[in-house]
């Protein structure tokens, strides 16, 4: 199981980033970021983005959608509230500064959660997925959207090799499917609904609510 980083270093990386960030990184996740937000597109209704960043996503949306943001980096946010005070994202709710393991939502708030290169990133990915599923809605859907760890080969063999080279950048390109997967496993009303590569080398994941049984 891969080191998982820490919140300070997290928060100190993405200040760094904010200024350069929908430049640097733009161009390099539109593909994941797009096939995301479609996903959350097709469901519609109130979405939630966890590390909303600069709210580069912010155009991925349309109408039919009500997007609230939380991010943690309050110079990230600071940009997408420049791009809301545009007026050209009225379907964008609110961004918020919150600590995704630990949301202020109540349960089952959203109809679908985003998270997009966020998962491998969190002190603790498996807390973080269980807010994403309480606060989404029974029958609602958690999107994820990563690099996820290739695992065997030579590409396995690079991920490790910049695994402790990238921590102070607040990336970790060693993350594992099989924790995704062991979460779902451990959570009887979560089901994994799509798991499938979008180009270059991100993967798209994706899980359901399902309704309780005492329902």
């Amino acid at each position: 199981m891969s080191t998982d980083l820490d919140r300070s270093t997290v928060e100190t990386a993405y200040a760094r980033w904010a200024p350069i960030y929908d430049a640097v990184c733009g161009p390099v996740m539109v593909k994941g970021r797009r096939a995301a937000a479609a996903a959350a597109c097709a469901i519609g209704g109130k979405i939630l983005e966890v590390g909303v960043g600069t709210g580069l996503s912010f155009d991925d949306y349309d109408a039919g959608t009500e997007i609230t943001g939380i991010d943690m980096s309050a110079p990230m946010l600071a940009k997408a509230r420049a791009k809301m005070e545009s007026g050209r994202y009225p379907h964008v709710r609110d961004v918020l500064q919150m600590d995704a393991h630990r949301m202020s939502f109540a349960d089952a708030t959203f109809d679908c959660v985003v998270a997009q290169f966020v998962i491998t990133l969190v002190a603790n990915p498996e807390q973080v997925l269980s807010e994403c599923h309480r606060v989404v809605k029974p029958g609602g859907r958690i999107i994820l959207v990563n690099h996820l760890y290739s695992e065997v080969g030579v590409a396995a063999a690079v991920e490790r090799w910049a695994a402790k080279r990238t921590r102070a950048l607040g990336l970790r390109p060693e993350f594992p499917f099989a924790r995704l997967a062991a979460w779902a496993q451990s959570n009887a009303e979560a089901a994994l609904i799509e798991r499938r590569k979008v180009a270059p080398f991100y993967t798209l994941v994706c899980f359901e609510r399902t309704p309780s049984i005492a329902a």
